[in-house]
């Protein structure tokens, strides 16, 4: 599994947004119903802009999950725990589905980055129970996943991947 951590490492991932941790669970992140998200892979905007199929592969029916997808580069506070973007949150996955059947307490927001290249990392976290996560953010603006897992309980994550993206340039015209 350290194979696993080391892209997260070399990304950053770990240490700017996570605390390290051992993944436990496979998850699988699908745009387009053909573009997996791999540690490290970049993205268009345009290619990211419809809520990817997040599977789940290992636990059992009785076994919930939350989902958080962030952007820890957004310009904020100088802060680190308070710096990230908030584009995504699914709670109440059950295992081996995916996150169509949890609830999405944040509605999917398309990756947009102004400026530089952005990571946009997906984190996965085990519940204690169905229904557990009840601190929902104030704001998806100055989101910590660090704090949130935290609030709710949830330990260290339990997966975890990342993309990068930047800003799309205009087509030009003559």
């Amino acid at each position: 599994m350290e194979r696993t951590l080391e892209p997260l490492i070399l990304g950053r991932v770990i240490g700017d947004v996570l605390d390290s941790f051992t993944p436990s669970i496979k998850m699988s992140i699908t745009y387009n119903g053909n573009k997996p998200v791999n540690n490290g892979r970049e993205f268009y905007p345009s290619a990211v802009d419809t809520k990817p199929r997040v599977e789940i592969q290992g636990g059992d029916m009785r076994t919930f999950y939350t989902l958080v997808m962030t952007d820890p580069d957004v310009p904020g506070p100088s802060d680190p725990y308070l710096k990230e973007h908030l584009h995504w949150l699914v709670t109440d996955i059950p295992g081996t589905t995916d996150t169509t059947f949890g609830s999405e307490l944040e509605m999917y927001e398309t990756p947009r980055p102004n400026i530089g290249i952005h990571r946009f990392v997906f984190t996965l976290f085990k519940q204690k129970g169905r229904q557990t996560v009840v601190n929902r953010p104030a704001s998806r603006d100055y989101f910590s996943t660090r704090t949130f897992a935290a609030e709710n309980d949830l330990g260290l994550p339990v997966a975890a991947i990342f993309f990068n993206a930047q800003r799309e340039t205009a087509p030009r015209r003559r």
